[in-house]
């Protein structure tokens, strides 16, 4: 384990049902990690009627010390997740549509993928032995930011307001009225 970071390799559990409407034949869901997986091509495991789960892959989930801030958020939700990032597959194969891009327990991250619009973002439940990793490794490296004010130079005058108002408004105190809000009849 490098100083700067962690890596533990998480394994990724996709299940395939029946999808609801005419248009959409199946769905395709990240259900669950596995922490300490062997390598894996989509080896099925196990099968409950047209639902079918499948080990896709396994992915090193590498954590870093600088980013500890966004796993703070994670640790803290009500229910702490690992997010898959799915990416369409190019072949669009109907047996394996998507792609396991990515495994992140970083908030920022996968609200960065989901920025992207073009991957599909599953929140996973996080497996107990997981989540004490994580917090092992935040308690370890996490440092609080102190808040610094900035702080302002000294004022420096205007020696000049041009720009400031209308210039079609002549009158120093009438700088911040509009020309509409003048009286008819009134023409300098």
């Amino acid at each position: 384990m490098d100083e700067r970071s962690a890596s533990i390799p998480l394994g990724v559990v996709i299940r395939r049902q029946p999808g609801v409407t005419r248009w959409a034949k199946w769905v395709w869901r990240a259900v669950a990690v596995l922490p300490g997986a062997a390598s894996a091509d989509w080896q099925e495991l196990r099968r409950e009627g047209e639902a079918v789960e499948y080990h896709a892959a396994t992915l090193p989930l590498t954590v870093y010390r600088s980013e500890t801030e966004a796993y703070r958020i994670v640790l803290a939700a009500e229910s702490p997740s690992v997010f898959v990032v799915l990416h369409p597959s190019e072949e669009a194969s109907p047996d394996r549509p998507y792609v396991v891009h990515s495994v992140t327990v970083s908030a920022h991250e996968a609200q960065q993928a989901l920025d992207s619009g073009e991957e599909l973002v599953e929140p996973v439940p996080m497996p107990p032995p997981l989540y004490a990793w994580l917090a092992d490794f935040v308690d370890r490296h996490h440092a609080d930011e102190t808040f610094m004010k900035r702080k302002r130079g000294p004022a420096v005058e205007m020696q000049s307001e041009d720009g400031k108002g209308d210039a079609r408004i002549r009158q120093a105190a009438d700088v911040y009225r509009s020309p509409a809000s003048r009286r008819k009849g009134e023409l300098h």
